[in-house]
């Protein structure tokens, strides 16, 4: 006879297992309502308009210091032109890494699952949003970035590590802090055209992927280990350093004719770029607290990135 543990487990079990099927049906509803193919819904042939920047100036890191006092406008413009090719860049580096580890994942779920079918389709969107963000560099007149040696090595292996918790913790830190910060400046005045409809897509778009990520933390949390949650609440912390380290590269700085060395201190030390960067992370940080990620040793290096 089946143990009354046994049967509060299985019913458990099947009630986590009907809860991901809802959020994963009402989100591929919600992709067939309101979805975009970047290469018709952006007009790619529109020119670039003069005197718009690429990012608005609020958010550029250098935006306040001395150094930006004094850049000229064309100078400040094409600041945020390689800012925000860094960023792009970052996001296709990013989005590569996430989709290789659901399809990981993908490998050990039943592949008849709304589940599956919606993880399916966010990689699609993934897969349009690297080709958008691309083309997006090209048009602007900037250069990718490319992966140093030891970064490569790094991505390399990370697909391979992000299971479990862990998966969906990192793609909330890979998606929530571009998005908050999209949210904000997407409708300014000050921005080319290309990249606030850019903006737009995307963050629609996240929007779905943030919610599916945020129930997989929940369903993971619910049913896993102290250890589990221990482990990752202690090392998603590393998330902090990387994102200071990415969102100051000096190759940027060095494009844009400045003193790489220098304009990166000047950044760090900058308090709208920390206050940005604090803005960016609020949510998530308070999403992670909730559901006890955040530890001690992830909470300092949050605040070691300028995150908190």
């Amino acid at each position: 006879m089946e143990s009354r543990s046994t049967k509060g487990s299985a019913m458990s079990q099947r009630s986590h297992t009907i809860g991901r099927e809802e959020v994963a049906g009402r989100l591929l509803a919600g992709s067939v309502k309101r979805s975009y193919a970047p290469v018709v819904d952006i007009d790619w042939d529109a020119p670039l308009e003069d005197g718009k920047y690429f990012l608005p100036p609020q958010v550029l890191s250098l935006w306040g210091t001395e150094m930006w006092d004094r850049m000229s406008e064309a100078q400040r413009i094409e600041l945020s032109r390689q800012e925000s090719a860094n960023i792009l860049s970052v996001g296709i580096w990013f989005e590569n890494i996430l989709n290789q580890a659901l399809l990981r994942a993908l490998l050990h779920n039943d592949p008849s699952s709304l589940h599956t079918r919606y993880t399916l389709t966010e990689m699609g969107d993934e897969c349009r949003h690297m080709t958008m963000f691309g083309r997006a560099i090209e048009q602007m007149g900037a250069k990718p970035f490319q992966l140093r040696w030891y970064q490569a090595v790094v991505v390399n292996v990370l697909p391979k590590t992000f299971r479990g918790t862990m998966l969906w913790v990192a793609a909330l830190i890979g998606e929530e802090i571009f998005d908050a910060t999209q949210r904000r400046v997407l409708e300014d005045p000050q921005l080319q055209p290309m990249i606030s409809r850019l903006m737009r897509i995307h963050v629609t778009e996240e929007s779905r992927h943030i919610r599916f990520a945020r129930e997989g933390v929940r369903r993971r949390v619910a049913e896993g280990h102290r250890i589990d949650r221990l482990w990752v609440g202690t090392l998603q912390g590393i998330g902090g350093p990387l994102f200071q380290r990415l969102f100051t590269n000096p190759a940027m700085y060095e494009r844009a004719g400045l003193d790489p060395k220098e304009a990166r201190r000047q950044a760090l030390a900058n308090p709208h770029f920390r206050e940005n960067q604090r803005r960016g992370f609020e949510s998530l940080a308070a999403f992670l607290e909730e559901n006890g990620l955040m530890r001690a040793t992830s909470r300092a290096l949050w605040r070691r990135g300028g995150f908190l």
